[in-house]
């Protein structure tokens, strides 16, 4: 079974949050005279820091991510619109939500520091919870510092309800605040299991605290120590690749050993506890019938390579596809009977493009609702087979994906996305039951394969990618053709690039990918957004400032020793 990171609100506000005191206290009142006094405490109190990960500005929406990078597009506030578009200020609300958010996430962390040696139970169980405390306090400042840089830091001995006021340091540097996480992930390394048994599945491992640690380093241009420690990941842990991609992202493969850590989501009435995929990964067709907020780039899409490891090209396929948008309409375009109902004719090229779509990566077809092919919907409350098809007046109570207006050419994603009802186990389109991955283990080969890269060792960087590319049975580098060919640093960086992004698509990975390679403003910068047929969605704006987000303004105004990022 799943882990369920809940905890009741009562219990969030009463013990972490609340700054006064009522002369007369309720008797069904939690408090921390009345709460940290059993070991259901600790969990509970624990299951509170985990719970915070499902804010949608701490990782709800991670996958909106991937539409501030190159391979994701989208509209509205799940594709952080206005930033992709260059239109944000220092008042961004995202910006604030998740700084503060991930803020709240520390400070929860923090309060099991504070208060779990008051319980009595074993200094082993209270190691234990200190190290999962200590893995979730590393990994919510790694993503403060990720997207703000050096931060203030508060550790366990600041107590929020007594200090709030008082909460005005300078921020900290980048690098002090990595050593900071780097103490907290060895602490949890030392004191957390190496597995859990199957109740407690979900919570932080060993090889979590290991991975996030070798990421830390990864950021930090470290790259020999960050590859020792995913070398001591990958030949200690056991942990394998599942064998199924696509599976890895649907009940069942979501709780693989490939999941490092991940978020633990679930659906049901009564125990909506899950993340919003159906709602902006899906489609109209998708269950409880939503628009595309989030979906795949055309260029991305384009990116998958043959099976035989060639790169694909539309003027190979289609003569004349790329510089033509009437060839690309009428490649994709079908036209239904007059009521709308069924197709009265599909485009010449259909059963081709079927084709070609099975004879690219499996990764792709995967990851993606390709134009023709089906889609298990959920539409009016029942089970609906619907198809891709590309034309106007295309809705799904006839059996029909249907894209937004704005963007009605585009491609949704499958990946994460659900089918059907799932067995009944989905009941909200806010609250998808597939759990969603922070680090897993096909990640860690891909960043240690950078990490050897960068220090010369480009032998063990390709034996890694391939390692990758063996699941989907995908011939490796250097196999023979040329254009499987990568022995230079440039040559393996630029199949690292390739691999993370088909590998890793829709998880939200990209974006800090992107700007940790100083890559952002060189491939983004200009770069309009287009459909498969060839229209304009909008232009692409990035500056030397989007490197980093902007300190919220509002936190400026609390706090006159922050200082803003540059160019804000």
């Amino acid at each position: 079974m799943k882990y369920k990171y809940i905890l009741l609100s009562m219990i969030q506000a009463a013990l972490f949050f609340s700054c006064y005191d009522l002369d007369r206290k309720p008797a069904d009142a939690l408090d921390e005279n009345s709460f940290w006094k059993t070991q259901t405490h600790a969990d509970q109190a624990m299951m509170g820091v985990y719970a915070q990960m499902q804010n949608d500005h701490v990782f709800g929406i991670q996958y909106g991510f991937d539409c501030l990078s190159d391979i994701g597009t989208g509209y509205d506030d799940p594709a952080y619109f206005r930033i992709s578009r260059g239109t944000y200020n220092s008042s961004e609300d995202y910006c604030a939500r998740k700084f503060a958010n991930l803020y709240e996430g520390v400070a929860r962390a923090n309060a099991v520091l504070q208060n779990v040696d008051k319980i009595t139970m074993s200094d082993e169980l209270k190691a234990r919870y200190k190290g999962e405390a200590r893995f979730m306090r590393a990994l919510y400042y790694f993503t403060l510092c990720d997207f703000y840089g050096g931060v203030p830091l508060y550790d366990e001995t600041t107590v929020v309800a007594k200090d709030f006021a008082n909460m005005l340091k300078p921020r900290d540097t980048q690098e002090a605040v990595h050593e900071f996480i780097l103490k907290d992930l060895d602490e949890a390394a030392r004191t957390l299991p190496s597995e859990w048994d199957i109740p407690n599945r979900g919570r932080a491992t060993r090889w979590a605290a290991l991975s996030l640690k070798g990421k830390t380093l990864l950021y930090g241009k470290k790259y020999k120590e960050a590859a020792d420690v995913f070398e001591e990941v990958i030949k200690t842990s056991g942990i394998t690749l599942y064998p199924d991609y696509a599976a890895l992202f649907k009940p069942g493969g979501d709780e693989s050993s490939e999941m490092i850590f991940a978020v633990q989501n679930m659906s049901g009435v009564g125990t909506e506890f899950g993340m919003p995929m159906a709602k902006y990964m899906g489609t109209r067709a998708a269950y409880g019938s939503c628009w595309n907020n989030v979906m795949a780039a055309t260029t991305f899409v384009d990116s998958y390579e043959w099976k035989d490891g060639r790169p694909f090209d539309w003027d190979e396929f289609v003569p004349g596809f790329k510089n033509d948008n009437k060839v690309k309409d009428k490649t994709f375009r079908a036209s239904l009977t007059p009521d709308k109902t069924k197709v009265k004719a599909y485009p010449s090229a259909k059963e081709k493009l079927l084709e070609m779509y099975a004879k690219r990566d499996p990764r792709m077809a995967a990851s993606i609702i390709l134009p023709y092919s089906r889609y298990n919907g959920w539409v009016s409350n029942a089970r609906k087979d619907c198809e891709y098809v590309v034309a106007r007046g295309v809705n799904e109570k006839n059996g029909f994906i249907r894209i937004n207006g704005s963007m009605s050419d585009s491609y949704p994603w499958r990946k994460f996305v659900p089918e059907y009802d799932m067995g009944g186990s989905l009941t909200n389109r806010e609250h998808t039951p597939i759990n969603f991955p922070i680090i897993r283990y096909a990640d860690v080969l891909l960043m240690c394969a950078e990490c050897h890269n960068e220090t010369g060792n480009q032998a063990r960087a390709v034996e890694l990618i391939n390692q990758v590319r063996a699941r989907v049975e995908m011939p490796g580098l250097n196999s023979g053709p040329e254009w499987l060919k990568a022995s230079t640093k440039e040559e393996v960086f630029r199949r690292i690039m390739h691999e993370r992004a088909v590998e890793m698509a829709g998880e939200g990975l990209r974006f800090s990918d992107l700007r940790r390679w100083d890559l952002l403003k060189k491939l983004l910068d200009g770069k309009w957004e287009k459909g498969f047929t060839g229209a304009k969605y909008y232009q692409r704006v990035v500056r030397d400032r989007d490197y980093l987000w902007p300190i919220p303004i509002e936190e400026i105004d609390k706090n006159d020793k922050l200082v803003q990022n540059p160019g804000w």
